[in-house]
């Protein structure tokens, strides 16, 4: 019997190329989960997969956007067909598309509402026959109990509001409703399901290079990221640790709530703000 916690598990990671996203897959990787990579850049996403098969785990890439309309039945069949089954869900694919209420569009209010949002409830739609089918399987067999893992990805701006972002805070907060939602509806799947909401954490969409603006490509829109420099120290001196995270810590308690010590945990919001609650 495998001594790592995840093994034979199959993990399905969005917005796993890069980042908080690319962490995750890393770890659940080097605890025996086989993973389903995804990245809207089918380049980075390999890389990661590569990464993770190159240290002795299982990964294979799901590429494109989780916005399309046929992504999240895509991401459910690779893991079934690549892998044979599905056990874990991270819904971490994102970004943000920053304005004050006043001068927001609606194009960047559905686009953030449906990246954040609509897209992780797709994803959970489209798994739900092939996770119930395979409990009722596992039940007939007369097997042990096999505690499945939902974790969606929030923010200190859905649980507290931000200002400047309406858009992402309005969805983030969505997301705390889809998780309590799903743990009740889950629960009697075995499946736990869970949200990590992350504080501060240093990756690219928070720094800014010297010199100059930084923007992030989505679907050929070139949109601006970054704190100013400034700002970002200002922030961290209010958080308890004075620092903010790596995207290895934030990674870090995705999985805890993925390792069978937590299979008693679910509907619950996990705050990963070094002390800051926002």
């Amino acid at each position: 019997m495998s001594a790592l916690p995840l093994a034979d598990r199959v993990a399905l990671v969005s917005g796993s190329g890069r980042g908080i996203g690319r962490e995750i897959a890393l770890k659940l990787a080097s605890a025996g989960a086989s993973v389903v990579v995804n990245d809207l850049d089918k380049d980075v996403a390999e890389q990661t997969a590569a990464d993770i098969t190159a240290n002795g785990g299982k990964a294979t890439v799901c590429a494109g956007s989780v916005t399309d309309a046929d992504f999240a039945d895509r991401f459910v069949d690779t893991a079934v067909s690549e892998f044979g089954g599905l056990h874990i869900i991270i819904n971490n694919a994102g970004y943000t598309w920053d304005n004050v209420v006043q001068k927001m569009t609606d194009q960047q209010w559905d686009d953030i509402l449906d990246v954040h949002l609509k897209a992780p409830f797709r994803i959970l739609r489209a798994a739900q026959p092939v996770i119930s089918a395979a409990v009722r399987a596992e039940r007939a067999a007369g097997g042990p109990r096999v505690t499945r893992k939902v974790v969606n990805i929030s923010s200190i701006a859905g649980t507290g509001g931000n200002a400047g972002q309406i858009n992402y805070s309005s969805a983030k907060a969505g997301v705390t409703g889809l998780t309590k939602t799903m743990a009740k509806e889950w629960g009697r799947y075995d499946v736990t399901v869970n949200c990590v909401a992350f504080g501060l954490i240093r990756t690219r969409l928070t720094e800014t290079p010297a010199g100059g603006d930084a923007k992030i490509d989505v679907a050929g829109r070139q949109i601006a990221v970054g704190v100013n420099p400034e700002l970002l120290a200002q922030f961290e001196a209010t958080i308890p640790l004075r620092r903010a995270g790596t995207p290895a810590e934030a990674a870090g308690s995705v999985y805890l709530l993925c390792i069978p010590e937590s299979d008693y945990v679910s509907g619950q919001v996990v705050i990963c703000g070094g002390g800051f609650n926002g």
